[in-house]
């Protein structure tokens, strides 16, 4: 975990891209280094609608934790494997609408840990949690959870472009069920990743994001997958869908340009 004293460039290795960075360069972020623009733009010339994707995928985000707190009233997040933190993030989303809305954003990147910290250092009611999405024990039982979570009330338990970033022997359905598990009725879990029904399109990016991040990537999936991951939940209209089109504010929204790989996804509700 991250001190004050050394530099974060010396507790992680900048020359391999990482996840959070190229998805932080891919929204006209700051805190990415070349090695994440040279493989984001590598990637961007076999599959040029990577930016918008990312760019739908984060306004997805922004939607689904509106809906969730105004229309069902949840009023706490837990953000698996969020990111680096970007304009309206979880948080502020969620404490427009309820100011006492509690958020605790969960990833495994130390850059993700400084950046949070410090942005949220005066917000009471939200913490950075430095973990691996996939240790939902140590998670669920850090200081951090057990302080903002009340396992009474509903919670929104978000996994959000990430699975794909894990290997199917790492069993994402599982890591979501363990979750589910601990979680109330009437809690909801958010689910969205890659998918492609082509199985050429799926070993490509697989096989250049393994190799990109040095082999810290998971793959691409079908849309039969997903289904899979929110299996015992009800679905929230839509349903499961290319997440620019769930539930959009207006017919201008970015509309995904090709569907070569699409981020899919929705919201089950536990009953």
């Amino acid at each position: 975990m991250p001190n004050g004293n050394t530099p974060l460039t010396e507790k992680i290795d900048v020359t391999v891209p990482s996840v959070a960075r190229m998805y932080d360069y891919l929204l006209d972020g700051k805190d990415n280094y070349p090695a994440d623009r040279e493989a984001t733009e590598q990637l961007l010339l076999a599959v040029p609608s990577m930016k918008v994707l990312a760019l739908n995928n984060r306004q997805f985000l922004r939607r689904v934790v509106r809906v969730l707190a105004e229309e069902y009233g949840i009023r706490q997040f837990v953000d698996h494997g969020s990111g680096l933190p970007t304009q309206d993030n979880v948080h502020e989303v969620a404490q427009r609408v309820h100011p006492d809305a509690r958020v605790v954003y969960v990833d495994n990147d130390p850059i993700v840990l400084a950046h949070g910290r410090a942005l949220l250092e005066e917000n009471e009611n939200t913490a950075v949690l430095q973990a691996d999405f996939r240790d939902t024990e140590s998670i669920w039982n850090s200081p951090e959870v057990e302080r903002l979570i009340d396992l009474d009330q509903p919670v929104a338990a978000l996994f959000v472009s990430v699975l794909h970033c894990i290997r199917d022997k790492d069993d994402p359905a599982g890591v979501v069920r363990r979750v589910a598990e601990r979680l109330p009725s009437g809690s909801c879990l958010v689910v969205c990743q890659l998918v492609s029904e082509d199985p050429e399109t799926r070993r490509y990016v697989t096989d250049f994001m393994d190799r990109s991040t040095g082999g810290n990537w998971g793959e691409v999936r079908r849309e039969a997958d997903v289904h899979g991951f929110l299996e015992g939940t009800e679905i929230l209209p839509p349903g499961l869908v290319e997440v620019s089109t769930w539930r959009p504010d207006s017919d201008m929204a970015p509309k995904q340009p090709s569907f070569e790989w699409i981020e899919f996804g929705g919201v089950g509700r536990l009953p």
